[in-house]
């Protein structure tokens, strides 16, 4: 007699449950990332480290920058201050604009540091009460101070920035002259003055006795969205007769496929989650269906976009860029947290390990051009990693296998603090990955079944992640 599987908690059965139980649907969310992690090494850590349930298919989240860590400025036009004595105001009024907008994102530009083609904003941080420092063009620095009474719109003006790819894009702050005063004795001259683009930034604030109590000034939270993407990988109807057909290589060739979809499954993730493009279709653009379709981000289009991109060499001589990429990006204004996992190409941890003490290059070119500790250690998910600490912060570099082809020479670090893996659950019902089985017509003399996925991942703070693109 033929065995049945049944779906009886009570039946005497004298074999364990397997995936033959009619209709059954296999939740797998928190296993399917353990298949082969070599192969898919993001979405490994994003399972274990980053994993963070959404309740909609297009979820929000907001990104807090903490602006008190930039308030610096550079001078919008030169500031010739005159020569007043210690302790009075000066007679030009002082035009500043700041490389962050009111969120703290780099003006105009989420990505590199700013420069002068970068659109500049005004520097909603300046409040009464305030000291500034002041670089002259003679290469001292001056100091002045904000009268008390002044704040925006008296003594204070800013003015938006235009959203405009024209000069007149940037936005400024001017500080009437009546509300600056000279406090760091002499003040700048005029052979010293400031010039466009000199550096400032506020050291504090010093009040009197007896004044009243601050105006204060709010950093913005920046709103983003992510989209849930379905992915689904199915399999062709298996026949009563080539279930119960034994074949050579492996005998049971349904369960030979089922491994593969499985893993043809959790690739399918992986390259969504490094290479998606976000994005949300109009209904009644896919081909078949009426539903919108949605893509979720991917870290490098995203990071290309958004992020930092940093141009690499494999010479020697690109060592100094690599350290150089690294002060810029591991900079504390932009919310890094000092450890990043780096997944790279093949051909870049190749590079890295010539780096390495004893290595190639060091001996060939010398250890004392090299301050890089690159060592080899097993990761606790099933990977080797190269560890590369720098001055600045630790690289945790894993080879990626997809970086391959048009990346093969791309590396991207990942502030895992910064990304989440967002599967859809809501109303007691997951849609991590789950599998369900027999989903072929009744009365069909066969089996079929099928694994779906609905997720998308969650990139913040994109500054915080980088592409390094080598050469």
């Amino acid at each position: 007699m033929a065995k049945v599987y049944s779906n009886n908690p009570s039946a005497t059965q004298s074999w364990t449950a397997s995936l033959d139980n009619t209709r059954r649907v296999f939740n797998f969310g928190d296993r399917v990332a353990e298949l082969a992690p070599q192969q898919s090494p993001f979405f490994v850590y994003l399972n274990k480290v980053a994993k963070k349930a959404t309740n909609d298919p297009v979820f929000k989240f907001l990104e807090q920058r903490h602006q008190w860590q930039r308030r610096n400025f550079v001078v919008s036009t030169a500031f010739e201050p005159g020569t007043p004595a210690h302790g009075s105001d000066v007679s030009n009024p002082l035009i500043i604009k700041s490389a962050f907008d009111k969120y703290g994102k780099i003006s105009g530009n989420s990505g590199t540091s700013a420069t002068s083609a970068h659109k500049y904003d005004a520097c909603y941080f300046i409040t009464g009460g305030q000291v500034l420092a002041l670089k002259g063009d003679d290469g001292e620095v001056y100091y002045y101070k904000i009268d008390e009474a002044a704040y925006s719109g008296s003594g204070i003006v800013h003015t938006d920035k235009v959203e405009t790819d024209s000069s007149e894009a940037f936005g400024y702050t001017t500080i009437a002259a009546a509300s600056v005063t000279n406090c760091g004795g002499s003040a700048i001259a005029a052979a010293g003055n400031s010039a466009a683009l000199n550096k400032g930034q506020v050291i504090g604030s010093a009040w009197a006795e007896g004044t009243d109590t601050a105006l204060g000034w709010e950093d913005s939270l920046y709103d983003r969205e992510g989209y849930c993407q379905i992915f689904k990988t199915g399999m062709n109807i298996f026949t009563g007769t080539s279930l119960a057909t034994e074949y050579r290589g492996v005998k049971d060739e349904f369960k030979r496929i089922w491994t593969d979809k499985l893993m043809e499954h959790k690739m399918d993730i992986e390259q969504a989650m490094l290479f998606g493009q976000g994005y949300t279709s109009a209904a009644n653009e896919a081909t078949s269906g009426t539903a919108a379709v949605r893509f979720s981000w991917g870290i490098v289009p995203y990071t290309n976009t958004y992020g930092k991109v940093y141009s690499m060499s494999y010479a020697s001589s690109g060592y100094d860029a690599f350290l150089d990429a690294m002060e810029d990006f591991f900079a504390p204004e932009g919310g890094n947290s000092g450890n990043k996992l780096v997944l790279a190409s093949r051909k870049v941890i190749t590079y890295l390990n010539k780096l390495g003490n004893g290595s190639f290059m060091n001996n060939s070119v010398g250890s004392s051009q090299y301050r890089l500790d690159v060592a080899n250690i097993p990761g606790a998910f099933g990977h080797n990693v190269t560890v590369v600490n720098t001055i600045f912060g630790n690289l945790h570099f894993v080879a990626e296998p997809l970086l391959r082809g048009i990346w093969e020479d791309y590396a991207v670090c990942v502030d895992m603090k910064n990304v989440a893996y967002r599967p859809l659950a809501g109303n007691g019902i997951s849609r991590d990955t789950f599998i369900e089985t027999n989903v072929q017509d009744n009365g069909i003399d066969g089996r079929q079944d099928a694994i779906l996925t609905e997720a998308g991942l969650e990139i913040s703070l994109p500054e915080t992640h980088a592409v390094l693109k080598f050469s």
